[in-house]
């Protein structure tokens, strides 16, 4: 068997999602390369995730009601194409901490297990059959990192703007892949600097230098912030032909306006991190909030949250940042 000797764990965040969830696990244990085990974090989901995975057989044993501090239980299943056990750790989270509190949690848990490469992803990612086994070919490349699959939107087939190069002049981000046909990018290997949490396959070496993703940035923008850090000791590489599809079903609307507050916090805290003294880029940064707050006053009204944007700068200058 190739590359058996090191160990990959798959990191899964999830929250009121179970039917993704599900396609998303079936998905983990058809790979040709197997997976020797999932960190599933339920970030206190409230649509019945512990009941169907119970009923499912993916856990044996129902989380307590009424948690007070995260609960964790191991289990058995097995890859569905080579029937190789697979250590299914379940952790139910007692309150909901945002994607970034969950990639946190697993990330840490599954590090101190002694995995070799963790892989993340979101419950509405489904990697391709062969994904990990194409990912893993490239992991004896020099000075790599981060090994990441192409991300292709589910239903229209199309490569999603989640691979970015960031220009340090003004700290702009710049997908490296648009609007192609999947098939323009076959066998192409891209360097990148910042990807989103749809599938990067990271070494605890990495994670050994860079630390665990931040649980403050709860969501949007804790992918950019994690994977440009571990850029920092290593490379982030594209595999174009390793795919992982993406099944984002969220209303974008509804998410402009309801995430825009992190958004924008996470964008001050990601300046001072990385370009604290970078003065054009933070008036960028001011300029688009300004323009964001003004666009959502006026179409959703002067009662409706258009001063998100605004909070969420001022919020962001007031981290503490290390």
């Amino acid at each position: 068997m190739v590359n058996e000797k090191e160990t990959i764990c798959a990191v899964v965040v999830t929250y009121n999602r179970k039917e993704l969830l599900l396609e998303c696990l079936e998905a983990l244990r058809k790979q040709t390369r197997s997976v020797q085990g999932i960190y599933l974090i339920d970030n206190a989901s409230t649509d019945g995730t512990p009941k169907l995975l119970f009923e499912k057989g993916y856990i044996k044993e129902l989380p307590p009601e009424n948690l007070t501090e995260p609960w964790e239980k191991e289990f058995e299943i097995k890859n569905l194409t080579d029937g190789e056990i697979i250590k299914l750790h379940y952790v139910r989270i007692h309150e909901n901490t945002g994607g970034a509190g969950g990639f946190h949690e697993g990330a840490k848990r599954a590090y101190e297990k002694g995995y070799d490469w963790l892989w993340l992803m979101d419950d509405d990612a489904e990697p391709k059959e062969d994904a990990l086994f194409l990912l893993m070919k490239y992991k004896d490349f020099k000075n790599v990192t981060v090994i990441c699959p192409l991300i292709v939107h589910k239903e229209t087939g199309k490569i999603e703007n989640n691979h970015h190069k960031i220009f340090t002049r003004f700290m702009e981000e710049k997908p490296v892949v648009e609007e192609l046909n999947p098939l323009k990018v076959k066998g192409k290997i891209l360097k990148i600097q910042a990807n989103a949490f749809v599938g990067p396959l990271i070494h605890r070496r990495g994670i050994s230098k860079a630390g665990f993703p931040m649980k403050e940035l709860f969501i949007w923008g804790d992918d950019t912030e994690y994977t440009f850090r571990l850029n920092r000791s290593g490379l982030l590489l594209l595999v174009c032909d390793a795919i992982i599809f993406h099944k984002d079903v969220r209303n974008k609307s509804h998410i402009e306006v309801s995430k825009i507050y992190f958004f924008y916090k996470n964008k001050i805290i990601f300046l001072k991190k990385f370009a604290p003294y970078n003065k054009i880029a933070d008036m960028i940064v001011f300029y688009k909030a300004i323009k964001s707050a003004v666009k959502i006053m006026l179409k959703k009204g002067l009662f409706s949250k258009w001063y998100s944007p605004i909070k969420g700068l001022l919020a962001g200058l007031m981290s503490k940042v290390s």
